[in-house]
């Protein structure tokens, strides 16, 4: 068990048709109660950084806690990088250990986005990593990165051709899926999954998770969506548990550092666990 290629969590996930949380993590408290979350529910995870919270936290200390808190772990973990479009980034972190990135090129032309995608699976593979690759933006800013701009989905001809060259190991499409909240209810394409997925069967990753409902979840996990991510959700569940938890105090003018930790870690470890009952995966680590 314990950290394992994304590829290794990512094909039972894709054969067995069940989605594995990739969770966006952003300090200690989260990275812990993601790890912590997975354990109670026997459940694989995929750990997500943004390129933001690397570079807020550092490269070596975030990856310092994350070998520290997964050392003799009893699930299958990775850690990932999120949406990255920054090539030195993806070297730093590959080179630190990171278990895959996602080389976010979306905003190139299909041509030079599947070069430079070629260059950095080459990359990765030197270190025994994976790749996640996508040829069109997701809508949405997430992080400072992304656009609130409405994607333009490409034909199929070209995704194929994209992904038999590049050869990555998860593909993200836009099918109406986005970053953020949704303000509206989302309009997906959940049958253009299913033409990827039957012309080139490799797991497909669903951004923009939080605020789907469960039958759209189960429908998209059952077409080959095998990582599933969540960002904002988590970052919702974190703001307002301080909020609680520090207006009870104010209230109280009973001030406690520790306890407000252990209050919001349990709404974390909780959250997460939800999406890993939810998606299908947990139990499957026994």
């Amino acid at each position: 068990m314990s950290v394992v290629p994304l590829a290794e969590i990512l094909s039972d996930a894709f054969d067995k048709r069940y989605g594995v949380p990739a969770i966006n993590v952003f300090n200690d408290l989260t990275l812990e109660a993601v790890l912590a979350a997975a354990v109670e529910r026997s459940s694989p995870v995929i750990v997500q950084t943004s390129v933001k919270t690397v570079k807020s936290i550092g490269s070596d200390v975030l990856y310092a806690m994350w070998t520290s808190m997964t050392a003799g772990i009893e699930v299958p973990v990775t850690l990932h990088l999120d949406h990255c479009p920054d090539r030195a980034v993806i070297s730093e972190c590959l080179e630190r250990g990171w278990n895959s990135v996602l080389f976010d090129a979306s905003r190139l032309p299909v041509q030079e986005n599947m070069r430079q995608t070629i260059e950095v699976v080459a990359e990765a593979r030197r270190f025994g990593a994976h790749v996640e690759g996508e040829i069109e933006s997701i809508t949405g800013v997430e992080d400072g990165i992304g656009s609130d701009e409405k994607a333009q989905q490409q034909e199929l001809e070209v995704t194929l051709d994209f992904l038999r060259n590049t050869k990555v190991d998860v593909f993200a499409p836009a099918i109406g899926n986005a970053h953020g909240s949704y303000k509206t209810e989302p309009v997906l394409d959940f049958d253009r999954v299913s033409e990827i997925v039957e012309a080139y069967p490799l797991p497909i990753a669903l951004h923009g998770g939080s605020g789907l409902s469960d039958e759209q979840f189960h429908n998209l996990i059952a077409r080959g969506c095998a990582k599933v991510n969540i960002s904002t959700a988590l970052k919702e569940k974190y703001m307002k548990s301080n909020l609680v938890f520090l207006e009870s105090a104010a209230s109280k003018q009973k001030w406690d550092p520790p306890s407000l930790f252990t209050s919001v870690r349990r709404d974390v470890i909780d959250l997460a666990g939800s999406f890993m009952t939810l998606f299908g995966s947990a139990g499957r680590a026994g």
